[in-house]
């Protein structure tokens, strides 16, 4: 009974915070920051209410050392702050696959990984169709590769995205 109450006042508060806002139906752009030496990512954002969206990011890296992709999908919930600003926070998670080039003095696995992922930003939507945001994207791996699954990584981001 005590859980149901608190569900309650939490959905009671989700409620009032809601406002008229409106957010694009459709963002296409880049993603830059660490995001676990991946670097930029491909980011597509879809409305799926008036203040929810979809945020789905592509990451790949062909380097000398390994070639890997990472696929991130957050649900995110769109608050505005005042002006043009908005903040957004969500949860989701995703996939990814590395495959190491071998070395004659180390042994590398190649393999697969699944990671759960948080995320809070702020943002900036001009009156052109440009949307900038700066976010924080904590990820904790949750099976897989070792060397992927078995960390927790801080990911801060700058996004640039056009909106359609």
């Amino acid at each position: 009974m005590k859980i149901f109450k608190i569900l309650t006042l939490i959905l009671c508060f989700t409620g009032f915070s809601l406002s008229a806002q409106s957010i694009s139906e459709n963002a296409l752009g880049l993603r830059l920051g660490d995001s676990d030496g991946f670097g930029a990512e491909i980011s597509y954002q879809t409305a799926l209410t008036s203040s929810t969206r979809l945020e789905f990011d592509l990451g790949w890296r062909d380097s000398r050392n390994y070639d890997a992709f990472k696929l991130a999908v957050v649900h995110q919930w769109v608050r505005p702050i005042e002006g043009d600003f908005n903040w957004y926070y969500g949860l989701g998670g995703g996939l990814g696959s590395v495959d190491f080039v071998r070395k004659e003095d180390r042994d590398y696995n190649d393999g697969l990984f699944i990671f759960a992922a948080g995320n809070i930003g702020i943002e900036y939507n001009f009156n052109i169709p440009l949307l900038l945001s700066l976010d924080f994207r904590p990820e904790i791996g949750v099976a897989g590769y070792d060397e992927f699954s078995d960390n927790f990584d801080f990911d801060i981001a700058l996004g640039i995205r056009y909106q359609f």
